[in-house]
């Protein structure tokens, strides 16, 4: 055999394989790809494929690129779904206020809370990892629920100065505009929401 026909063999190679691994009947077993030769075996003993005539000696053909030494892979695809699965977050302590309605007591009480972002996506592993329930940014204060009070002063501590804690909820100051002397406003409010 040629080298010009080596490609061609070893594309007939391939496409045998794959069809025997993926097959037109769904009901069929699946079919083992053939192997590729090793370099030990006798070059008339391996046949190649359809093309090859009964007791004619072939060479064997090279493995595709990327196979290991035994050839292509015969396991079965496996299929990623087309989005992520939905993150799940904590779950919120019963009787704690929400994000959400930590925000609207604010903005009950006439304090700002421009912008209002829920980025509860954060507080998952696909996020920042924060370990939070619920998260909702404004540009004023972030308002952070956990799902126990021992996660929540944790974050607080690590905070420092620019955040306040009342049992499971957090408002950090951080990433806001709103001036030192108008934090105490928002701490009173959600002190009073309990």
């Amino acid at each position: 055999m040629t080298n010009r026909s080596l490609p061609a063999v070893a594309v007939l190679v391939i496409a045998a394989a794959l069809t025997a691994a993926c097959g037109d009947d769904a009901e069929e077993p699946p079919r083992a790809a053939p192997q590729a030769a090793s370099a030990s075996t006798p070059a008339a003993d391996v046949p190649t494929g359809p093309t090859a005539a009964p007791g004619t000696p072939t060479t064997p053909a090279a493995p595709p690129a990327g196979a290991g030494p035994a050839g292509p892979s015969t396991g079965t695809t496996e299929r990623r779904p087309t989005s992520p699965p939905p993150v799940e977050l904590p779950v919120r302590p019963t009787g704690t206020p929400g994000a959400r309605q930590v925000v609207d007591a604010f903005k009950a009480a006439g304090l700002k809370v421009p912008n209002p972002r829920d980025r509860s996506i954060d507080c998952g592993p696909d996020g920042l990892g924060l370990g939070c329930s619920e998260l909702i940014a404004t540009d004023a204060v972030t308002v952070y629920v956990f799902p126990d009070e021992s996660s929540a002063s944790d974050l607080a501590e690590t905070w420092g100065g620019q955040s306040f804690r009342r049992g499971t909820v957090v408002l950090n100051y951080l990433e806001a505009r709103t001036p030192a002397a108008d934090r105490a406003r928002y701490e009173k409010v959600l002190t009073g929401l309990r």
